[in-house]
């Protein structure tokens, strides 16, 4: 086990390479320049050459990418263009709002999506199971904008039960937690029924069933168990696309988080914020699928035997 872990964090280092190697370049190639955007359209070209110089932006594109990789191997991730303030105090500030709004989203989403995919595996065909399906193909299609603003239209402005915006209290996240878990809790709802079908139509669940067990045993303690090795997958894969993913929701919501914080650097072309928060979130993605691997281990006995060789 303890060579598969140091296998993986090694595996992470070119793979951050290469997700930093795109991203910069996509920063190179895109129109404009930070001194202009800093300073705005009415600056004299002067002013601006001088801050591109400042800024090291007017070097050549590998030695400014080098330059930034030999700075962060030295933990020295750079300082915000626009507020010369170094790039992780504002990562710090506004991760623990996407975090929570992360977990809380993933975990409503997995509870209803799970629950309900069983219980339609269970009463397959039957008018629950059909009901059940069509309810996760609606959740799974409906824009996330278009879901958040109608549930602050109805529950914020009409009855006026949750804030509109803001992180003040739990009220806030509310709202911004039920507009990612309908889309997730459909997605999962589909993905464990059909997991569940395909594992409750086996010869060791027939085999229990022969054995005597009660049928709510071998739902919970064999099918489900046997089930649950794509959904965890998927569920970490949802939740490492929202710490960086959620966007719209932070956007409509006006949640300081990660999201709208790198959607403004990239319109100001704040490289060093953009650049640290991708590495950020990238190491976060590489962490989460790595959590999962384990768990893999201590679900399926098949996959501990394999890593304790």
């Amino acid at each position: 086990m303890y060579k598969f872990i140091c296998k993986r964090l090694l595996i992470t280092i070119p793979i951050l390479l290469g997700v930093t190697f795109i991203v910069f370049s996509i920063m190179s190639l895109t129109p404009g320049d930070p001194g202009r955007l800093i300073l705005g359209f009415n600056a004299k070209q002067e002013a601006v050459d001088m801050l591109n110089r400042e800024l090291g932006f007017s070097k050549p594109f590998l030695v400014r990418y080098l330059n930034y990789i030999a700075g962060v191997f030295r933990l020295d991730f750079g300082k915000s263009y626009r507020t010369s303030q170094p790039v992780f105090d504002e990562i710090w500030r506004r991760f623990p709002n996407t975090l929570a709004l992360a977990l809380m989203s993933v975990l409503f989403s997995s509870l209803i999506g799970i629950t309900l995919g069983v219980i339609a595996a269970i009463k397959q065909y039957t008018l629950t199971d059909n009901v059940f399906t069509v309810l996760a193909m609606f959740f799974a299609s409906m824009p996330g904008f278009w879901l958040g603003m109608n549930l602050i239209l109805i529950f914020s402005l009409y009855l006026g039960w949750m804030p509109t915006s803001g992180i003040g209290s739990w009220r806030n996240f509310v709202l911004p937690v039920a507009t990612l878990s309908v889309s997730g809790a459909g997605g999962l709802l589909r993905l464990t029924r059909s997991t569940m079908l395909e594992v409750i139509r086996q010869d060791y669940i027939r085999t229990a069933r022969a054995k005597g067990a009660t049928n709510r045993m071998v739902i919970m303690k064999h099918a489900l168990k046997n089930a649950l090795l794509p959904i965890i997958t998927i569920m970490a894969m949802s939740f490492g696309g929202l710490l960086g993913g959620a966007v719209i929701v932070e956007t409509v919501f006006s949640i300081p988080g990660l999201g709208t914080h790198v959607v403004s650097a990239i319109r100001m072309k704040d490289v060093p914020v953009v650049m640290s928060t991708t590495i950020f979130l990238a190491a976060m993605f590489c962490l989460i699928m790595l959590v999962v691997d384990i768990a893999y281990a201590f679900i399926d006995p098949r996959i501990r035997a394999k890593y304790s060789k």
